[in-house]
């Protein structure tokens, strides 16, 4: 599938350990009126059949408001629950394999860290790259480095959309800019607000401002 780069403009990713005194689901439809663009559904430690449920939640959600649902890692949930897509590490399916579980109608996004690994998600079929962590972060554990320079280097190597992760913020995007990306994938940045609609606003402007212009969208 060919990805318009806008839909990936600002990439949320769910973490349910900030829900506090809201419901998850209440957080991610917060989320989507603020503005994010297309939502991951990212579990970890769960059970395949809790997975699922909330992915079947999730997907009426994102439906509802047509924004995109993609699904974190598990290539067959992706498949079983219809989702538009799955975002998949170097350590998990390979994607040539994860391309014909989904067809070539489905989303299948790829995390690299190099040239070379991004040169290669584009030729076995990825629609989109995440690179990072493009700064430092504390949700993730398992997140390396990605520098600046490298974040460039892909963007310069591929032509299919690259979006930065790790340890965005509002007051970090500016730095990013130049770079070649077409969105920005935040965790904490959306969930952890209180004020997650006008944190998504706000994240949403300073994208199209350093990005793509104030009259791209």
């Amino acid at each position: 599938m060919k990805l318009d780069k806008s839909v990936l403009s600002l990439y949320a990713v769910t973490d349910r350990r900030w829900c506090g005194e809201k419901t998850f689901e209440q957080q991610i439809e917060e989320s989507i009126e603020g503005g994010i663009t297309i939502l991951q559904l990212r579990e970890k430690n769960i059970t395949y059949q809790k997975f699922k449920d909330e992915g079947i939640k999730v997907k009426k959600i994102c439906s509802a408001y047509h924004i995109p649902f993609i699904i974190d890692d598990d290539v067959y949930l992706a498949k079983e629950i219809d989702a538009d897509g799955v975002h998949i590490g170097q350590s998990d399916m390979k994607l040539i394999d994860a391309r014909k579980v989904l067809g070539k109608e489905k989303i299948i996004g790829v995390s690299v860290q190099t040239v070379e690994q991004a040169v290669s998600a584009e030729k076995y079929g990825a629609d989109y790259l995440g690179v990072g962590a493009v700064f430092s972060t504390n949700t993730k554990d398992d997140a390396d480095s990605v520098s600046i320079e490298t974040l460039k280097a892909i963007c310069a190597s591929v032509s299919i959309p690259v979006v930065a992760i790790g340890g965005i913020t509002f007051e970090n995007i500016a730095g990013l800019s130049g770079s070649g990306i077409s969105g920005i994938a935040a965790i904490s940045a959306i969930y952890a607000q209180k004020d997650i609609r006008l944190s998504c606003k706000l994240l949403h402007n300073k994208v199209r401002e350093c990005f793509y212009g104030t009259d791209a969208f």
